[in-house]
């Protein structure tokens, strides 16, 4: 069964549609790659993916754990390298929200995004580094 169904649209943009709920993202190349940079390009995706996966499984283990995570934001930052041009890097900072977050409560929670699909799918070539504000 098809999950995705994407098309080139020209001028180095394409748009992915979820079969399941029909909802669509359009990519653009970024300027620095002959693009416009309108719209998120294939690895802002990549690194997009990353960060909701990673709080994805966060919070299924915030949830089985009785954890309050409500209000987690993450800020990402892709870093480029230039032959071949691949993602290199991508810096993950999270800010958690105010709560009392005991030792145990930040190992499950960190262990939760550290071993998230996305992340263990990545190649071991592109560094990831993350970090928590409690």
């Amino acid at each position: 069964m098809t999950t995705i169904k994407s098309s080139y649209k020209g001028d180095l943009r394409t748009c992915a549609t979820h079969v399941a709920s029909a909802n669509t993202i359009i990519t653009d190349a970024p300027v620095d790659n002959n693009g416009k940079g309108e719209a998120f390009s294939p690895t802002d995706l990549v690194c997009a993916a990353l960060g909701s996966c990673m709080m994805t499984i966060m919070g299924i283990a915030a949830n089985r754990c009785g954890i309050d995570i409500e209000g987690m934001e993450i800020e990402t930052k892709k870093i480029m390298a230039a032959e071949p041009r691949r993602i290199s890097e991508i810096v993950l900072n999270f800010k958690m929200p105010a709560n009392s977050y005991s030792a145990k409560d930040r190992a499950i929670l960190e262990n939760a995004a550290r071993t998230c699909p996305v992340a263990l799918s990545l190649h071991p070539d592109i560094k990831q580094t993350i970090s928590f504000q409690y």
